[in-house]
C-alpha cells in the first residue's frame, strides 16, 4: 500500500497527494495529513488516514462518507473558514489583481432554503436525496445538517411523490424551496400527466401543505409562494435560482448596497427574480437584464405590485452573447453584476470601457471571478472591498462579491 503526505487542497477541496507515484487527488484529508492507499486513475478514493491534521474534526452526519453533498464536514470551522479566504486571494493573486483582505459571512447550519435533489422509484419505496462523490448512486437521506429543517422534516413526504410519478427507469430531478408561504416543489423527468396522477399529486400536495408543486411545467397550486425581496413580494417562476440561504443573500445584498451607496441609477445585470433589483430600488431606479423571460416576469410583477419602489425597468438579453454596451451602460452611474459561473468576460469588457464609476461585482467561482476582475482592472478599477459569503457550509462553494472603483 502507498504511503503519500497531503500538500494542499485544490480548489474543489480535494487533497494534492505527493507520494512515490508522484501526486494523485485524495477525497476526504486535509493539509499535512499522510495517508495510505493506491491511486486509480490519478484519484485515492479510500484514503486511509495514518496521522491526522490537528484541524481534522469528526462528521456529525452519518451520511458523510457516502454523500457528495459536503466535502468539508472533517475541517474545523476555523481551517474552512482560512481556506475559503485564501482560495478567493489565491485566484487574485494569479491574475495579479490587488484586493484587501476579505471579510467572511457564513451562514448557519440547517439553512439552505434551496436544494436540487434526486429521485428514483425502487421495489420498496424510493430513494430520495444527494448523488454520492462521483457517482449517479442517490444516497437516501435521513438527516442532514444543511437543509433547512422544513425541508428534511418533508422528505418522507417527497419520497411518496417519487412513488406516485416516477418511472423505474429514469431519475427525476426535484427543487425544493423553502419559503414563507411553505415548501414550493418542482419536478423534472416524471411521468407523463394524466388526470389520475394530478389527483394523486394534488392530494399528496394538500397532506404535506405544499404552497405549490409544479409537475414538468403543470403547477398545482395551493397559495402563491411569495418570496420577500426587499419591500417586494416575488412569486418565482418554478424550480428558480435564488441564493441559497436567507442569511447569504442578506450579506450578498448589504454588500453591494453599500458598494453602490449614493447611486440613482443602477444596471442590474443578470438580475434574475430581482434580489438585487428590487431591494435597491427602494432608493434607485433600476435596469435589470437578464437571459430569460420568466425571472423578469416574476420580477416585474412585484415591482408593480408594491407601491412606494422608484422606477424598474427589464430587459430579456443574453449578456454572453450581446452584452450591453458602453454607450448603454454609460447612462447609469452604478451596475451590480451577478454572472453564471461561466464569468462573463464580454460583458466586463463593456463595462471596462463604459466609465461607470461604481460597481458591485459578485460571484460564485473564485477562478472566472478574478479573470473578471483582470479585465476591469486594466482599465483603471480597483477592489476597494471584498467579501466572501459561505452559504454551502462543508463544500468548496463560495459566494464573492467586490465593490470596484474608476481610479
Amino acid at each position: 500500500m502507498s504511503r503519500w503526505r497531503i500538500e494542499r487542497l485544490g480548489r474543489k477541496g480535494d487533497g494534492i497527494a505527493i507520494g512515490d507515484q508522484g501526486r494523485a487527488l485524495a477525497a476526504l484529508v486535509l493539509p499535512g495529513e499522510e495517508i495510505e492507499g493506491e491511486a486509480v486513475d490519478g484519484r485515492i478514493a479510500a484514503p486511509r488516514i495514518l496521522t491526522p491534521s490537528p484541524d481534522r474534526v469528526r462528521p456529525p452526519c452519518a451520511h458523510y462518507r457516502a454523500c457528495g453533498g459536503c466535502s468539508l464536514m472533517h475541517a474545523s470551522e476555523g481551517f474552512a473558514a482560512a481556506w475559503k479566504r485564501q482560495v478567493v486571494m489565491a485566484a487574485l493573486a494569479a491574475q495579479g489583481v490587488e484586493a484587501p483582505e476579505p471579510v467572511l459571512h457564513v451562514s448557519p447550519l440547517r439553512s439552505r432554503r434551496r436544494a436540487v435533489l434526486s429521485g428514483r422509484r425502487t421495489k420498496k419505496g424510493a430513494l430520495l436525496g444527494f448523488h454520492a462523490r462521483a457517482s449517479d448512486v442517490i444516497v437516501d437521506l435521513g438527516e442532514c445538517h444543511i437543509l433547512h429543517p422544513a425541508i428534511t422534516a418533508a422528505l418522507p413526504l417527497l419520497r411518496r411523490i417519487v412513488v406516485a410519478g416516477a418511472s423505474r427507469s429514469a431519475e427525476i430531478g426535484m427543487t425544493v424551496i423553502h419559503g414563507p408561504a411553505g415548501l414550493d416543489v418542482a419536478v423534472r423527468g416524471g411521468k407523463p400527466m394524466d388526470p389520475a396522477l394530478f389527483q394523486t399529486l394534488a392530494a399528496l400536495a394538500d397532506e404535506g401543505d405544499l404552497a405549490r408543486l409544479d409537475w414538468d411545467g403543470q403547477s398545482i397550486t395551493r397559495r402563491p409562494p411569495l418570496l420577500p425581496m426587499g419591500r417586494a413580494q416575488v412569486v418565482p417562476p418554478p424550480g428558480a435560482f435564488l441564493q441559497a440561504t436567507p442569511e447569504g443573500e442578506a450579506a450578498l445584498l448589504a454588500e453591494v448596497r453599500a458598494a453602490l451607496a449614493g447611486a440613482s441609477r443602477i444596471a442590474d445585470l443578470f438580475a434574475g427574480i430581482g434580489t438585487f433589483a428590487l431591494p435597491l430600488s427602494a432608493e434607485a431606479e433600476v435596469h435589470a437584464v437578464e437571459g430569460l423571460a420568466a425571472p423578469l416576469e416574476a420580477l416585474d410583477s412585484a415591482w408593480r405590485a408594491t407601491p412606494g419602489l422608484r422606477r424598474v425597468t427589464t430587459e430579456v438579453r443574453d449578456l454572453a452573447r450581446r452584452p450591453l454596451l458602453r454607450d448603454e451602460l454609460a447612462r447609469h452611474d452604478a451596475i451590480v453584476i451577478d454572472p453564471p459561473r461561466a464569468g462573463a468576460a464580454a460583458q466586463m469588457t463593456e463595462i471596462a470601457a463604459s466609465g461607470v464609476p461604481k460597481l458591485a461585482s459578485v460571484s460564485c467561482d473564485p477562478v472566472t471571478f478574478s479573470g473578471d476582475a483582470r479585465i476591469l482592472a486594466d482599465a483603471g478599477y480597483r477592489i476597494t472591498h471584498l467579501a466572501v459569503v459561505d452559504q454551502f457550509r462543508f463544500s468548496p462553494h463560495v459566494e464573492i462579491v467586490a465593490a470596484l472603483t474608476l481610479r
